[in-house]
């Protein structure tokens, strides 16, 4: 039989993922500091800053795909008031 899962229950099993990863690396990170192995810690970092910033810009891209500047782009409403007509629609010749 299949079981259904709820929410709330998902939502804490990803809150119980996300600490143990946490922990997981703080306990890392601070054997690395113990053991006196900087160059390691400052590749680590620069690799998650590196790997943040990608997200980042990824995430932007994919929401900013929608709006654009483009005046060829835009409707008959943006260019209200501004003098510009269309060729489109009705013509009163």
């Amino acid at each position: 039989m299949k079981r259904s899962r709820n929410v709330a229950g998902d939502r804490q099993r990803r809150r119980m993922i996300t600490v143990l990863w946490t922990a997981v690396l703080a306990i890392g990170t601070i054997i690395l500091i113990y053991k006196e192995m900087t160059a390691v810690l400052y590749i680590l970092a620069t690799l998650g800053v590196t790997a943040l910033l990608v997200v980042v810009a990824m995430s932007d891209l994919a929401h900013a795909e929608g709006l654009t500047n483009d005046p060829r782009r835009s409707s008959d409403s943006a260019a209200i008031g501004s003098g510009i007509t269309s060729t489109m629609g009705n013509n009163p010749s």
